[in-house]
């Protein structure tokens, strides 16, 4: 099609926020029989799940000790329940296995789970762990293990057709979707959004959703937002200068075996495992201690990736920030987004939960997967409006599971508020209604 000069509202970002945006916001303008899809452009600088999106762990769980988060997702889950084909949905339950130090948080969690109708069973005690561990797999080994909070809800997505699958939906409702377009500035001017200016021309514009993931900060610089903020602290303490953005390499691969490898006793694909223990980590390798500290890793059987795929903590990045905001991606080089060390941790770990796993590191593949997260300064995600216009869809590194965050964008660009995306605006740093903080060694939870 020739280049649009114009549309009411462009969407820019063609990864779970933005596709999920354009798409439901077409359908609530069909449902209402006001407007119509053909009023949205999305617009990407390179393709459709080109980013985080396409290169994300898929997982899709509530495991949150914070309430919003739990609530904001329960909603997310159910979104990927209406159409599991179409978003290659596979829902096979997730499992939170933790140590002592977590067990006050596992039984929060399975306690506002039960509140929110979450169907999900908590297991308390080490032999009784073990015990449910081993009815699923029987070459269960982890050690230092205490509880079990088995969500029956979520599992994961296969990334890239998920994100084809809410492309499509866009499409068949008028959505026009053009790739190959990078944003290079937005035009303020009465202190509205009134013009998205590109490499490929400018268009004039009514609306601006902002759906980026780790490019956030490029956006944020172009709208002259701050780079630091101030935070009320739950002393009543005001901590000034904040920075408003952190990046976190996170740490993810592939185990290159068939994804069937990982089947229940029952011969069932299992759930994703997400298992925190503080027992010593000993190699697998050469039975040297890589870690006398808790630590925590997730794993998955995910035939898009061909193989078992997962990950591990993420660490902050040294790169400056500038350098890493323009392509968050393409930073020095691959080694960039996942550490040396990853493989022969994660592999270890994979061999200390279940005995299958033992002497399988030198089939470990290093391919393109985890990425790099853009954090806010609470680790959590800010929605919010900017220069009247301009919604800014910040998921903080929470963001493909959240594919029901598109929906409530679009209802409140049409005028309903949410309540479940009121505790994520950036006010809240100034205001103090800052989010609890669990034990999990995860900035993410």
């Amino acid at each position: 099609m020739a280049f649009p000069t114009s549309s009411k509202y462009v969407i820019i970002g063609a990864g779970v926020h933005g596709l999920s945006t354009a798409y439901h916001l077409a359908a609530a303008f069909k449902a209402r029989g006001q407007g119509s899809g053909e009023d949205i452009l999305l617009i990407d600088k390179t393709s459709i799940a080109a980013g985080a999106s396409g290169i994300a762990c898929g997982i899709v769980r509530n495991n949150y000790f914070q309430p919003a988060m739990r609530e904001l997702m329960a909603h997310s889950v159910s979104v990927w329940e209406r159409d599991a084909e179409a978003y290659s949905y596979h829902p096979v339950g997730y499992m939170q296995i933790s140590h002592d130090g977590m067990f006050e948080d596992i039984v929060s969690i399975h306690e506002q789970q039960r509140d929110i109708g979450y169907p999900s069973t908590l297991v308390e005690g080490a032999e009784a762990s073990a015990a449910y561990m081993r009815d699923i797999f029987e070459d269960w080994q982890a050690q230092g293990i205490t509880s079990v909070l088995h969500e029956k809800k979520g599992g994961y997505s296969n990334n890239t057709k998920a994100m084809y699958g809410l492309a499509g939906k866009a499409e068949a409702e008028g959505v026009r979707i053009l790739t190959g377009v990078a944003v290079t500035g937005l035009r303020v001017d009465g202190g509205a959004v009134t013009a998205v200016e590109t490499d490929r021309g400018i268009i004039e514009t009514d609306y601006v959703v902002a759906g980026v993931g780790p490019w956030v900060r490029a956006i944020w610089q172009m709208l002259d937002l701050p780079e630091s903020v101030s935070i009320k602290g739950a002393d009543g303490q005001m901590h000034d200068d904040v920075p408003m953005w952190t990046y976190w390499s996170l740490q993810e691969g592939t185990l290159g075996v068939e994804p069937d490898f990982q089947m229940t006793n029952a011969g069932e694909m299992p759930p994703v495992i997400h298992v925190d223990t503080d027992a010593p980590l000993i190699s697998d390798v050469d039975g040297s201690v890589i870690s006398d500290e808790p630590w925590g890793i997730y794993y998955k059987p995910d035939f898009h990736f061909g193989g078992i795929q997962g990950g591990a903590m993420p660490y902050v990045v040294e790169t400056p920030v500038d350098q890493v905001a323009v392509d968050p991606y393409g930073v020095d080089s691959p080694d960039f987004v996942v550490g040396d060390d990853f493989a022969h941790m994660w592999c270890s770990a994979l061999a200390h939960c279940q005995k299958r796993f033992e002497g399988q590191t030198g089939k470990y593949r290093k391919e393109p997967s985890g990425g790099i997260g853009c954090f806010t300064p609470d680790s959590f995600p800010v929605f919010d409006v900017f220069h009247e216009n301009c919604y800014i869809i910040a998921d903080s590194n929470h963001g493909f599971k959240m594919i029901g965050v598109g929906k409530l964008v679009a209802e409140e660009i049409l005028g309903a508020p949410s309540m479940l995306m009121d505790p994520f605006r950036l006010s809240r740093y100034a205001e103090g209604r800052l989010h609890p903080v669990s034990n999990s060694p995860f900035p993410w939870s």
